[in-house]
């Protein structure tokens, strides 16, 4: 597996993976127009001010899609999400490993952390068996029930 710049049949496999504006803002967070279309979904993505990255296989299977920037002296994590038809396969903490590794390496930091919302329960599992842990953020989250992890 290996992280590539994010193709555009990537970006168009990806806007099937939502069925609902909830399940988009469930992964999006605020600030994100549905419905959507290439354009959008591409621009709201950021993909020219954020590090995004597409998870493919070695078949070149787009698999997962992730993105990081600097947060609190930290590489953030953002936007993770696996191909529902490779949920369950260990393809989360294969993204999030690499995420991390290059991030922690391009932005020449020492921890990663992310924001998720509390009824995301696949989540959080995931995210704690990779190694992260809730942890107090310095400043006021003014999205409602979201919270804030730290992989140290």
């Amino acid at each position: 597996m290996q992280l590539i710049k994010p193709q555009e049949e990537h970006l168009l496999e990806m806007m099937t993976w939502f069925s609902s504006e909830q399940e988009l803002n469930l992964w999006s967070g605020p600030d994100f127009r549905y419905p959507y279309n290439l354009s959008s979904f591409a621009e709201d993505l950021k993909l020219d001010s954020l590090h995004s990255f597409s998870l493919v296989s070695d078949e070149n299977e787009f698999c997962a899609f992730g993105q990081y920037y600097l947060r609190q002296g930290r590489c953030h994590l953002g936007r993770l999400i696996v191909n529902p038809g490779s949920r369950g396969q260990g393809i989360a903490s294969q993204l999030m490993h690499r995420l991390c590794d290059s991030g922690l390496a391009q932005l020449n930091v020492q921890e990663c952390s992310l924001f998720v919302l509390s009824h995301n329960e696949k989540a959080i599992k995931a995210y704690e068996k990779f190694g992260f842990s809730f942890a107090d953020y310095p400043e006021e989250i003014t999205l409602e029930n979201c919270l804030y992890m730290v992989k140290r």
